[in-house]
């Protein structure tokens, strides 16, 4: 069987991450994805285009995508041919991150819809067309799915973790001492062998 893994950095990232994660995948081929999207709506385009011109020619594809990425993924390739996802600390509620980093910045939703963009402290742009686009077209996930969990995630609460889990039927692990960015090298050992367990 012919398979293709393509590999979905998270911000900041880039697509030469990919390399770690061939030695996991030795009878694939393994390819990272360097996106240019800033929002769900650029991805749409953007993702499907990839994954049509990369796709072809292959019996399985398996998704590895990190952060903001697996969001980028879910809200862009949800009717693609994905034999199963693999994601690590994914954006899975995107409306209650931006929620919160309003309330973070002290900005009410009266505010930011009358200036449309607001800079916040923390270097991210809060805005109001990406805000009513995430509640115009909540995230439909229906590929089988592993999640890597840190337990402590500054972006992401167990509890949306967990539901967003329970609600598309995926497994997901915890590694309590992980974070948003798995980067040590016990956090990396911990990933690499959760890929190990979770690839069929």
């Amino acid at each position: 069987m012919k398979r293709l893994v393509i590999y979905i950095h998270g911000k900041g990232g880039n697509a030469e991450e990919a390399k770690h994660y061939q030695p996991l995948f030795a009878e694939s081929d393994v390819i990272g994805f360097d996106y240019q999207s800033k929002n769900p709506w650029e991805s749409k385009i953007e993702f499907s285009h990839f994954y049509d011109m990369h796709s072809k020619g292959y019996d399985a594809v398996i998704l590895v995508a990190n952060s903001i990425g697996a969001f980028f993924a879910m809200s862009s390739l949800a009717e693609k041919k994905i034999s199963q996802a693999l994601f690590i600390s994914p954006i899975v509620n995107m409306e209650k991150l931006i929620m919160d980093m309003m309330l973070w910045s002290k900005v009410t939703e009266d505010e930011l819809q009358s200036k449309k963009e607001i800079s916040t402290a923390f270097g991210e742009t809060l805005s109001w067309e990406y805000l009513c686009y995430v509640r115009k077209y909540p995230i439909k996930w229906h590929t089988p799915t592993h999640i890597l969990y840190g337990g402590k995630d500054n972006m992401t609460s167990r509890e949306t973790i967990s539901e967003f889990a329970d609600s598309i039927g995926a497994t997901l692990s915890v590694m309590e001492d992980g974070e948003h960015w798995f980067h040590t090298d016990e956090q990396m050992r911990v990933l690499d062998d959760w890929i190990i367990r979770s690839v069929r």
